[in-house]
């Protein structure tokens, strides 16, 4: 009965052990998150039921051609591909770690001839020199968990994969942004170049008036000479914004993989269409940004490292088993008398080391330190940047209302003057000065669209890529030292 209760005391405190772990309780740093973000403007206040499709937001923008690019981005972009051979690896490194929670299990066999020194210490007169040695076996062996040290190893493991997994996510969000941006860019370019082009046939026929003006004695050659310059400097810009166009198309080719020799996209004028995005509350953040979930998974791990580290002052103890047969011949050696067998358990203590245990507790508390750093700085950096593009659209939408309206004006200001001057009413710098304000609102207004649809891309961008709330509440901050869900993944 005593035997009973001593092995079932045993087995009580090796399970009582195998609970422990000296990994530290996880506290995540604090970060103030605002009631609701401080810019307002041409955007829509997201509702519980709001959706902003994770997989397919770019499709926000109604562009086909630009839907077929991210497909071809997927597929060939070495950088994503790279992202995914990281993650696989990460992957690899957690199951290595999982594996410390198994018994290793071992088969030998052996069949060897020998040769023995005469000259070893002890050998007996009868020994011989030349023998057999045929041995088959097996071993098991396994590492009690004592401390934690394994499960904190999986832990973190666990933590680094989950982290590289949202970098993945990362990755593919950052990447389609940067290529709806150059995109966009690129579109914007061909209206600038629509109406450069025009501008140019607009300024040869004004070439062509001031010509015939002075052959008639009419103008002075200094018309001429105005009426040239203002043609030869829309020419210039026009060739600047097919160079800009040029490395524009070779950025796109550079993203989706392929040579920017044998890639190119036909200039054409399209309509984008500026989506109205949901922004939500700022605490909904923490649960969308891969970003910031890569770097609490990074804190995970971190933590957990100090538990294996801290665990290193303790004894290993670990529990073997091996046999099998042994002998000189074949005859007899799979037979009882061949048989060798030993079991028991195995512990081992560091004594001294240097500092060397004190040290890596030090190291594995100072990662700790910068990751909780580092996911607080990304914390308040994604904060910052849905501010920066929420106010970029704020801004930008009532700036381009009033160069809309400069617009009409600058045109109406051309008409009257060419209109004076063919009259020899007004001289030809007033016509000059007409054409340059016009070429310059209708470049202005282009610009401030293409910079409205820019700015819709890094806010979607920066709310993290799309979400869906739930149907039945909207979304709320996870909870203090609780991790978000890793398995949410970003477009």
């Amino acid at each position: 009965m005593k035997k009973v209760n001593s092995a079932a005391g045993t087995a009580a405190l090796t399970l009582l052990l195998g609970a422990c772990s000296f990994a530290p309780p996880l506290k995540t740093p604090e970060v103030p998150a605002a009631d609701a973000y401080k810019e307002t403007g041409p955007w829509t206040q997201a509702q519980p039921a709001d959706r902003l499709p994770r997989d397919s937001w770019w499709t926000l923008y109604d562009n086909a051609e630009l839907d077929g690019l991210q497909e071809k981005l997927i597929a060939g972009n070495p950088t994503l591909a790279a992202a995914l051979a990281n993650y696989a690896q990460a992957r690899a490194l957690s199951d290595q770690a999982r594996a410390g929670l198994f018994p290793t299990l071992g088969l030998s066999a052996g069949v060897e001839r020998e040769r023995e020194s005469v000259n070893t210490p002890l050998r007996g007169p009868t020994t011989p020199v030349y023998y057999n040695d045929n041995s088959v076996g097996a071993s098991v062996g396994y590492e009690l968990d004592l401390w934690g040290q394994i499960r904190n190893e999986v832990a973190a493991g666990k933590a680094n994969a989950d982290a590289a997994a949202a970098d993945l996510d990362n990755a593919r969000l950052s990447l389609i942004a940067q290529l709806v941006d150059d995109y966009i860019q690129l579109r914007s370019l061909d209206r600038d170049s629509a109406i450069l082009d025009e501008t140019v046939k607009a300024y040869t026929r004004a070439l062509s008036l001031t010509e015939q003006r002075h052959n008639a004695g009419i103008s002075p050659g200094l018309d001429v000479a105005q009426a040239q310059t203002q043609l030869n400097t829309a020419r210039s810009q026009a060739a600047q914004t097919l160079a800009q166009r040029a490395l524009m198309e070779h950025a796109i080719a550079a993203l989706l993989g392929v040579s920017a020799s044998s890639f190119s996209i036909q200039p054409e004028i399209v309509a984008i269409k500026l989506p109205q995005v949901p922004t939500g509350v700022p605490s909904t953040l923490l649960q969308r940004r891969p970003d910031i979930a890569g770097a609490q998974r990074r804190m995970i791990a971190a933590n957990a490292t100090i538990g294996v580290a801290r665990a290193a002052y303790y004894p290993t103890l670990t529990l073997g088993a091996q046999g099998g047969f042994e002998s000189s011949g074949f005859s007899n050696w799979l037979s009882a008398p061949s048989s060798f067998w030993a079991i028991g358990p195995n512990a081992l203590l560091s004594v001294f080391d240097g500092g060397l245990r004190r040290a890596q507790v030090a190291q594995a508390r100072a990662e700790f330190d910068a990751s909780a750093a580092n996911y607080r700085n990304t914390v308040v950096g994604a904060f910052q940047q849905v501010e920066d593009s929420l106010a970029a659209l704020n801004h930008y939408h009532d700036a381009a209302v009033d160069e809309k309206a400069a617009v009409d004006s600058s045109q109406r200001a051309l008409d009257l003057s060419m209109a004076l001057y063919v009259k020899g009413a007004t001289d030809y710098l007033t016509v000059v000065t007409a054409q340059a304000s016009a070429l310059q609102t209708q470049i202005t207004a282009l610009n401030l669209d293409t910079l409205q649809l820019r700015a819709s891309v890094d806010l979607i961008r920066a709310l993290g890529g799309g979400w869906e709330a739930p149907a039945d509440a909207a979304a709320t901050a996870p909870a203090k030292d609780k991790p978000t869900d890793g398995a949410d993944r970003n477009g």
